[in-house]
């Protein structure tokens, strides 16, 4: 597996598959799927992980972020400790690796790319869905890396974050509401004003991986992004904005880059928010 080129020096937190199956009997090892549906779960996932639906966990109805005690509820009914290191893979896995670290977690490993890897690499799926023991963990509401609608809201207009909309240029220009295009009446489709478009596919790659540092490196460069700039990231549910913030801030080493958790499906979806197309 290709290593991290990170400016930083920092510890490569990508594993692969041989990395979690060696560790699938440690207690102090959680395993977490994060998807938008349990269709692929259901069918099979890697034994001992735990689900994550990234709209009935991890959002209200409405398409808010859940509240800090709604949190706190899911990280103890994981089994997630303080101590527990926490393994984050599927569709939706960046978003799981960012939210983790925002909350101020620090034991996290991300499997990067696709889900196959496991089968890919020999392993079977398991069917049995476990029920971890529940666990204790004093969360806070200090969020490390995250904006709320409101801090966005503030920063409009002013010198300030570099706002980076992630999606497809469909999304960005208000030809769509979701990614695939699916008919959504109560919202509104567009993006936010002052927003500069980096669909995510310039710094991943077709297979799913992130693209070389260098490659990185230049499409940020013909923005004018430095690693000194405010950066906040969005997208529709967070994943896009997540991995983006994830190739800024543990690849590239920029600092100072936060996720607007909320993004479109909460943007969109509220009647009074300003929107440009």
């Amino acid at each position: 597996m290709e290593k991290m080129e990170s400016i930083r020096n920092a510890p490569d937190v990508r594993i692969d598959a041989a990395w979690i199956a060696a560790r699938l009997e440690d207690p102090l090892v959680r395993i977490v799927e994060i998807d938008v549906s349990a269709a692929a779960y259901s069918g099979g996932h890697i034994p001992g992980g735990v689900l994550w639906n990234a709209y009935a966990d991890l959002r209200h109805p409405g398409y808010r972020p859940i509240d800090t005690a709604q949190m706190q509820d899911l990280l103890c009914r994981s089994g997630i400790s303080v101590e527990t290191t926490v393994v984050v893979y599927g569709y939706a896995a960046h978003l799981g690796y960012w939210l983790l670290k925002s909350l101020g977690h620090e034991r996290v490993r991300l499997l990067d790319g696709s889900r196959e890897q496991w089968r890919a690499a020999g392993y079977d799926w398991s069917t049995a869905v476990p029920i971890p023991q529940r666990s204790q963990y004093p969360l806070s509401d200090q969020r490390l890396f995250c904006l709320s609608e409101d801090d966005v809201q503030l920063a409009l207009g002013r010198p300030g974050p570099l706002l980076l909309d992630t999606r497809s240029n469909a999304e960005y220009v208000g030809e769509r509401f979701w990614p695939s295009g699916a008919p959504q009446p109560a919202g509104r489709a567009g993006h936010i004003p002052g927003a500069v478009h980096l669909p995510i596919e310039l710094l991943r790659t077709s297979e799913g991986h992130f693209r070389s540092i260098d490659e990185m490196r230049q499409v940020l460069a013909e923005r004018d992004f430095t690693p000194e700039a405010e950066i906040v990231t969005y997208c529709t549910i967070g994943n896009r904005a997540a991995q983006a913030w994830f190739a800024l801030h543990q690849l590239l080493g920029y600092h100072r880059v936060k996720v607007y958790y909320g993004s479109w499906a909460e943007w969109g979806m509220t009647a009074d928010t300003p929107i440009e197309t």
